[in-house]
Order: C-alpha cells, then structure tokens, then sequence
C-alpha cells in the first residue's frame, strides 16, 4: 500500500465530494442546453472524484513504501517568491517585465540549468501570457509600467 498515493486520493475524493454536493444542494445545476450555475462545478468535482478513486485504485495495488523527501531550499524559496515579485511589480514595472522576472524566478528553480535554455523560457511564457491575457482576455494592465519611464 502507498500511504502517499492514500492520502492524495483521500483529499481528492473529499474536495471532490465536497463540492459536487455543495454544488446539487446550493446551486441550480440546470441541464447540458440549459445549465446552471451549479453545472461547471459539479462536472469538475466529479472529474476529480474519478481521479481520486484512479489514484486509490493504484495506491492500493502497489507495493511502493513511502520515503518523504525534503526539497531542496532553494526551489522551495524561487517557487514561493515568484508569484510575490509579480503581485509586487505588475504595477510598477507593469505586465511584460513582471511576467519575466516571475518567469526567471521560477527558472531558478531548477539548479544547473543552462541560461539559454532560461532566456528561451522566460520569452515564450511572456510572449504566450501577453497574447492570451492581453490580447486574448482584454487584461487591462499597463505592458511597461511607470517605474521604467514610460
């Protein structure tokens, strides 16, 4: 038995369960041509509750033991900045400069990692999350922002 895979499939079930019934009893889910507020919710929580059976279906049948694992501080440290520079930036420096440096925090994430490799990185997630969230979706954020004098 794989405690680790358990438990994954233990939370997966009881958020799945949790809002499919949240969603039934609080929300009108409507039908497939009409729905409801409710529909989006209860179609995803039973996508996760199948996923959570899937993986306890697994967990049960291997034999694997559990080791936990320490990650390494400074992964944990760049995964857990990046999201704060951006919320600290986007206004300052504005859209595209904060998505890149984001992106280069989370690169710096992965040690030995060749800076080309990074460069090429940072500039298809800034380049993919300007066109969907700009251009796309109407985002209405400056690109570069007054700190930068423009």
């Amino acid at each position: 038995m794989d405690i680790k895979n358990i438990a994954a499939s233990g939370a997966l079930l009881a958020v799945g369960i949790g809002f499919g019934t949240s969603s039934i009893f609080a929300m009108d889910v409507g039908s497939t041509l009409r729905m409801g507020p409710g529909y989006f919710p209860l179609i995803l929580s039973t996508v996760i509750t199948v996923i959570g059976v899937v993986i306890g279906i697994k967990a049960v049948t291997e034999t694997e033991t559990f080791r936990p694992q320490i990650p390494p501080w400074r992964a944990l440290a760049a995964i857990i900045i990046a999201p704060v520079l951006f919320g600290l930036t986007v206004r300052g420096l504005g859209f595209v400069p904060a998505v890149a440096l984001t992106t280069l925090s989370a690169a710096s994430a992965v040690t030995g990692q060749r800076p080309h490799i990074v460069l090429a990185i940072t500039l298809g997630i800034t380049v993919f999350c300007l066109g969907v969230f700009y251009y796309g979706l109407g985002l209405p954020v400056r690109l570069i922002g007054p700190w930068l004098g423009v």
